[in-house]
């Protein structure tokens, strides 16, 4: 992954047929920053995915998973700090 990556200029970017794409300033992780993508696929597109291997995944690998079963998936959205999470509650004693 690249670290400290400049977005390019819209006019160094060539089109892609049947794809069109989205940012907005969501506020998830810092203000002032386009955190979240959406890329819209023309009907009749096809999807694939590639998951992490570990036996422990978050739960968004699991619904992404079950949403390309069928791989007629119109749209992706992508938000900053894709990273596989776990979520691990404090047993009470």
């Amino acid at each position: 992954m690249p670290v400290n990556y400049s977005t390019p200029a819209a006019s160094e970017l060539m089109p892609v047929p049947g794809v069109q794409l989205g940012v907005a300033e969501a506020g998830i992780r810092k203000a002032n920053r386009r955190d979240l993508t959406l890329i819209e696929l023309d009907e009749g597109s096809r999807v694939a995915g590639v998951f992490t291997r570990n036996r422990f995944c978050a739960a968004p690998v699991h619904v992404c998973r079950d949403h390309l079963k069928d791989r007629h998936v119109r749209a992706l959205l992508i938000n900053t700090g894709v990273a596989n999470a776990g979520v691990y509650e404090e047993p009470t004693n």
